[in-house]
């Protein structure tokens, strides 16, 4: 066991954190993660497995933007059916009492799971830039097109998320004890290098495209306006998605930001001293994540609405 002990993630050299509750901690604090992480999880899982159920059941609903949104939904229901549920456990029973296998998987889905929703994002926000702006004149994404992408983006977050179970780092417990992540705390130069790799291609150049594709498409939006007093060619029905993807990249980045922000500054002082709980809070508030999107997708796309809730015979605009 000492072997792993100098791995665990600011926890106590002295205790276990997969043997028992640590004591430090009043487990009070436990229970109520316990009963937070019951809530999010049970709420996403049932919001995720509708969208996916309505979209596949409508067959008008099936389009290429919409088997992106799907994605995303399935991304956010296996983050919540594996990390959700196992975090849910482990801070019921107060320790991490699956042992380390359960903490490698937790981590690993956690992270994988988080990643392809990011990139999901990102290829949403390059989609609304190709229907919108045109680069390539009439060519329009297609459902094809749309297999790309989503292809791209679960093999890329599997290649930059596999490699700390692999031995490039790894997934350690965290300081509160019944949770998993990438090793933030280690001073290591090995796992420097896979933290900085991993930010590097699973969050700047995300968020870079994101960035990228909204600047251009408010460009071109401002322009067309002032040409025409008016959104132009922009036709309805595609402003109200785009602003719908906007909302949907403003709530996954509200939830994730802190504890990337978080992640960032204990992987720069690795010794720095924080209270397990304190330190667990921006951890836990990324889990949330998973329930934003479904609600916004809902009520923020009416032909969703009319579709699965009004009339199953009226078409989902392109």
């Amino acid at each position: 066991m000492e072997s792993f002990d100098a791995a665990v993630n600011g926890v106590s050299h002295t205790e276990d954190p997969f043997s028992g509750p640590l004591t430090f901690i009043a487990p009070w604090n436990y229970k109520v993660l316990a009963a937070l992480m019951f809530v999010v999880t049970s709420v996403s899982l049932c919001e995720n497995f509708t969208v996916m159920l309505v979209t596949f059941r409508f067959k008008q609903l099936r389009q290429p933007l919409n088997y992106i949104i799907v994605n995303l939904s399935l991304a956010d229901f296996l983050v919540s059916l594996t990390g959700g549920t196992i975090s849910f456990l482990t801070n019921f029973h107060g320790y991490f009492f699956l042992g380390k296998w359960a903490c490698v998987l937790e981590g690993f889905a956690v992270t994988f799971f988080g990643i392809v929703a990011l990139w999901s994002l990102a290829v949403l926000a390059f989609e609304r830039f190709f229907v919108i702006c045109r680069p390539l004149g009439n060519i329009r994404l297609r459902g094809k097109h749309a297999a790309l992408g989503l292809l791209f983006v679960w093999t890329f977050s599997f290649i930059w998320t596999i490699p700390p179970v692999l031995g490039w780092s790894s997934y350690t417990v965290s300081k509160i004890g019944t949770t998993c992540e990438p090793n933030w705390y280690s001073g290591n130069f090995q796992d420097h290098t896979f933290i900085i790799t991993f930010f590097t291609t699973c969050f700047i150049l995300p968020l870079g495209v994101i960035i990228v594709c909204y600047c251009k498409l408010l460009r071109k939006l401002r322009k067309v306006s002032n040409t025409h007093g008016r959104l132009g060619n922009a036709r309805k029905p595609e402003r109200q998605v785009t602003r719908m993807v906007v909302v949907m990249i403003v709530a996954f980045m509200v939830a994730w930001t802190p504890y990337a922000a978080f992640s960032i500054v204990v992987t720069a002082h690795p010794s720095i001293h924080l209270d397990p709980r304190l330190a667990a809070v921006p951890a836990f508030f990324s889990k949330t994540a998973a329930v934003y999107n479904p609600i916004i997708y809902v009520f923020m796309n009416k032909q969703v609405r009319i579709t699965a809730v009004i009339s199953p015979d009226e078409h989902l605009l392109d």
